[in-house]
């Protein structure tokens, strides 16, 4: 249950330990704050009662830590009474709507929310509005080392280079890959290559190249995005071209086709 915006002092909020970003970045935190410098801030902070006088910040973290930098005194909040489970929920809800987590905290964030709830990777994938397979890939990051995982953290390497890793069937083949991407700047067709051979993978057993997703599939994609307020995907496989739109239940099914027709009338 959420209650009005109020407008509380600065000091009496605090982030919360279990927020699934961990990583802030200073340029992004000035910028923002430029912009609440000359606009405001236009979104309240939400957060939940810990006590009097006590605010535990639910989603906003990055709009705190920049009106701090302001020096704002006071900051509009939104309270919304949850517990420590539902609280991180809907924090990663919100920073991967976003766009906010590197895949590591991403990854990290289902995981914890698959133990402390008891949930499956499709109850995951219903309650971020992801597909499972998304949330599957996710989690399969955490079977990187752990070299391989603060090299991802740290923007230091791509999915790209973590999915070439994780091709390697076997620990010591992922640990030596990882040593190497430590010691050179390895892009990630070079990465691949070196995979395959610590795979023991005859050349001539190459996976095809992927060709590129035309920009024009891209951009109707995000059109349907933007139109329908869930995921499309536009996918080729097999030969055969295919929009995919994801929807949670019949509710949301039936509102997705009353868009269509609506859009079509």
């Amino acid at each position: 249950m959420s209650r009005n915006v109020d407008e509380v002092p600065i000091e009496w909020v605090t982030p919360n330990p279990d927020q699934p970003r961990t990583h802030f970045k200073r340029e992004e935190i000035e910028e923002l704050a430029a912009s609440i410098e000359k606009d405001g801030l236009l979104q309240p902070i939400l957060v939940r009662t810990m006590g009097k006088n006590d605010y535990q910040i639910i989603a906003g973290e990055r709009r705190w830590q920049a009106c701090k930098l302001l020096g704002v005194e006071k900051i509009p909040v939104r309270i919304k009474d949850v517990d420590d489970d539902r609280a991180l929920e809907l924090a990663l809800v919100e920073n991967v709507q976003r766009s906010d987590l590197n895949p590591i905290e991403e990854a990290y964030g289902y995981r914890r929310l698959m133990e402390r709830k008891n949930m499956t990777q499709s109850d995951v994938a219903q309650a971020m509005s992801k597909g499972r397979s998304t949330v599957a890939n996710a989690l399969r990051l955490l079977d990187l080392p752990q070299d391989a995982q603060q090299l991802l953290f740290e923007e230091k390497i791509t999915a790209g280079h973590a999915r070439a890793i994780l091709s390697i069937p076997n620990s010591e083949g992922r640990e030596k890959l990882t040593s190497k991407l430590m010691e050179e700047r390895l892009n990630v067709r070079e990465t691949e290559q070196l995979a395959r051979l610590l795979s023991g993978r005859p050349k001539g057993e190459e996976a095809p190249v992927r060709q590129p997703m035309p920009v024009t599939y891209k951009r109707v994609a995000k059109a349907l995005r933007d139109v329908l307020k869930t995921n499309v995907r536009v996918r080729t496989k097999g030969g055969k071209n295919k929009i995919e739109i994801e929807f949670q239940d019949e509710a949301e099914l039936t509102r997705l086709f009353e868009e269509l027709l609506a859009s079509i009338s």
